[in-house]
């Protein structure tokens, strides 16, 4: 993997003003997954968006790291029935203009 897919941890931690231990937290919880390259820890840009959501759970709505575990999961869940509902629909919608 490519160093530009990845942002250190360091400057993330930076940007957003949260400690460190906070994201090594969210691995412990596999929330995200850390990737380690020369001895630098990094998120995969793709990450961003979803460590982004969970600072603002965790330190804005003050929920526990318990909390955002299940929280999240449960955001998973309603995006994956969401993303089912909507393939569902263009199935009905297929045999509708028959």
């Amino acid at each position: 993997m490519e160093v530009t897919d990845l942002i250190s941890i360091k400057t993330l931690c930076t940007h957003y003003n949260v400690p460190p231990t906070f994201i090594n937290e969210l691995q412990d919880y596999e929330l995200i997954e850390i990737v380690v390259s020369d001895n630098v820890n990094y998120i995969k840009t793709t990450q961003i968006n979803e460590v982004e959501k969970m600072i603002r759970l965790h330190y804005d709505l003050n929920i526990n790291l318990e909390g955002l575990d299940a929280v999240y999961n449960l955001l998973q869940r309603v995006e994956n029935l969401q993303n089912e509902v909507t393939t569902l629909h263009n199935k009905l919608r297929l045999y509708e203009d028959l």
